[in-house]
């Protein structure tokens, strides 16, 4: 819910500065002319005076005000999207799924103690497996504390032995805290030798990746996890199938 009252306080306090604005505005034979303090105040109760009796204007004035800073912040994001496409669709140091030639690319950010990416795996899966012509690029993201960044480090790598799908599912799978303990529990599991992995995990490379990501959020502006760009457009949040089917379809349009 909107915290009302704290707009409306605000949006009163700023009363007197509006109606001076807008006596700014008005044609230049009238600016010569100043406002004596009892024309100022009679312009102020006027003004309060109609909020008073329309407070839903406030209320209106803010949902515009959200509008253009959501519409605002959109377009930076389609911005950033154009100046960060090579870095983002094909740095060779990220895992990809899918056709490798695909004709169309969707990216991912995620976590793998993200509840939301691991909601959304079994169609991320479905998509990959139904699209034949589709790259997906998988961008380590881990945010949400030391053992989601210990999750990323053993899935890159995991690459080292030819089994980065197989633990990432594997991690995605799991339901329940991570740590070192289940990480490596799971990595056995799949057929990775796990000293081996303890060593590669501290390989500059693995580290290059992680911060290259973290960086190219920043400047996507990607705050959560997941977050899905399909083309030129960043969706932020978990989404359905049929979803991630009809904006890939959009993507692959726009060529």
């Amino acid at each position: 819910m909107r915290p009302v009252l704290p707009f409306l306080r605000s949006a009163l306090l700023a009363l007197p500065v509006a109606a001076l604005a807008l006596s700014a505005a008005a044609p230049a034979h009238a600016q010569s002319a100043s406002f004596d303090g009892n024309q100022k105040a009679a312009i102020e109760k006027i003004v309060r005076d109609y909020l008073m009796e329309h407070p839903e204007v406030i209320l209106q004035a803010v949902d515009a005000m959200q509008e253009r800073q959501k519409a605002a912040e959109a377009e930076q994001a389609r911005k950033a999207l154009v100046e960060n496409r090579q870095e983002l669709t094909r740095n060779p140091a990220d895992p990809v799924a899918g056709n490798p030639q695909g004709d169309v690319t969707v990216v991912e950010f995620f976590d793998y103690q993200c509840g939301y990416c691991k909601a959304v795996q079994a169609d991320t899966q479905a998509l990959i497996k139904g699209d034949p012509k589709l790259r997906f690029v998988l961008k380590e993201f881990p945010i949400l504390g030391p053992a989601s960044l210990l999750a990323s480090k053993a899935a890159l790598a995991a690459r080292g032995q030819g089994k980065y799908m197989e633990l990432h599912n594997a991690l995605m799978a799991h339901r329940g805290q991570l740590d070192e303990a289940v990480i490596m529990r799971l990595a056995k599991s799949v057929g990775l030798d796990t000293d081996r992995l303890k060593k590669d995990m501290e390989s500059p490379d693995v580290l290059k990746v992680i911060a290259a990501n973290q960086a190219l959020a920043e400047k996507l502006n990607i705050r959560g996890t997941p977050a899905f760009v399909f083309g030129d457009e960043l969706v932020p949040g978990a989404i359905k199938l049929d979803d991630m089917k009809r904006l890939t379809d959009a993507a692959r349009a726009k060529g």
